[in-house]
């Protein structure tokens, strides 16, 4: 049993503010259990004072979206000299914005689905028709639509006729200032959580999603009953053992740390695409991380304790 005492940081301000409260019950829940003392803090005005007050030994970022992941709160905790658990500020800029996350992949030769990545600002002042007339041009059809930066499949859309394509980008521009457009790829998605340990970067087995409508979007994610999971992926090894090692560089590429999680597509051939990858996985009933950790015999509690250690000692 452990003596550390951790604050456990849910909810802020972002579209996920009630995905990060429930993922910070479950962690919290899960690190009692390893018989660590455990405060659950909003992301709020009072936090500052209450890490400046209280310094508990370690943090856990239980956020998702906005701060919890682009790197606000760690340099936060940085600048307060907090031991915390997770990737470092500047790797959670690049991470958090897609495109920039993908580019850097590309150009290490990794899969990833053709893309164009457009401010809102392009549409207004070029003219919407012809940029997504352009877009078609470019990339074809079926085209996935999401914004540039955010989690939770808040704004994603599939677009299989140029018709739909007007409404799908403002549902996307709705949760940013850019938009996503990528090729879609036919194929089996999967979730690989990453965790780090005395061996090095580990991936989990792979997570598969099969959402009922079709699209992973935040209905899908959050509501028991519409999505369909298997843990481990019902892939062939060598497409598991294929996505294990794209998440691994990923994680790695990116310069993460601790804890991440990679989406990905496994296409008809059989071959794994990245999608993107979160800093802070989700950790609710319905999130993928913790079904990733049970499918490898471990429990969530000791997983978390582990990596809160491996903070404090850094």
């Amino acid at each position: 049993m452990s003596d550390r005492w951790v604050a456990v940081l849910a909810g802020g301000l972002s579209h996920e503010r009630d995905v990060s409260l429930r993922s910070g019950r479950r962690l919290s829940a899960a690190l009692r259990s390893t018989g660590m003392t455990v405060a659950e803090w909003d992301a709020d005005e009072r936090l500052l004072s209450r890490l400046t007050e209280e310094r508990p030994d370690a943090v856990v970022i239980a956020l998702h979206g906005g701060e919890g992941e682009n790197g606000s709160v760690q340099t936060l905790l940085e600048m307060l000299d907090i031991p915390y658990v997770g990737t470092g500020s500047h790797a959670c800029r690049r991470a958090w914005d897609k495109p920039t996350a993908k580019a850097e992949l590309a150009r290490a030769g990794l899969n990833t689905p053709d893309w164009v990545a457009l401010p809102h600002n392009t549409f207004r002042e070029l003219g919407a028709q012809a940029v997504l007339d352009a877009l078609v041009a470019k990339l074809g059809l079926p085209l996935m639509l999401k914004p540039d930066q955010g989690g939770s499949g808040l704004g994603a859309q599939v677009v299989t006729e140029a018709a739909e394509l007007p409404s799908a980008m403002v549902g996307a521009l709705s949760y940013g200032d850019a938009v996503l457009v990528e090729k879609f790829i036919e194929g089996t998605e999967v979730a690989v959580t990453v965790i780090e340990g005395e061996q090095g970067s580990e991936a989990l087995p792979a997570v598969q999603i099969e959402p009922a409508d079709g699209v992973y979007d935040y209905t899908a994610r959050y509501t028991a009953g519409l999505t369909s999971y298997h843990a481990p992926a019902e892939i062939s090894e060598s497409s598991a053992a294929a996505a294990g090692e794209l998440a691994i560089a990923a994680h790695r590429l990116l310069g993460l740390r601790d804890v991440s999680r990679t989406d990905a597509i496994i296409d008809t051939d059989g071959v794994p695409h990245f999608l993107d990858v979160k800093v802070s996985p989700g950790l609710t009933e319905t999130s993928l991380m913790p079904m990733a950790v049970e499918a490898a015999g471990r429990s969530l509690g000791d997983a978390f304790a582990t990596l809160v250690e491996r903070a404090i000692n850094r």
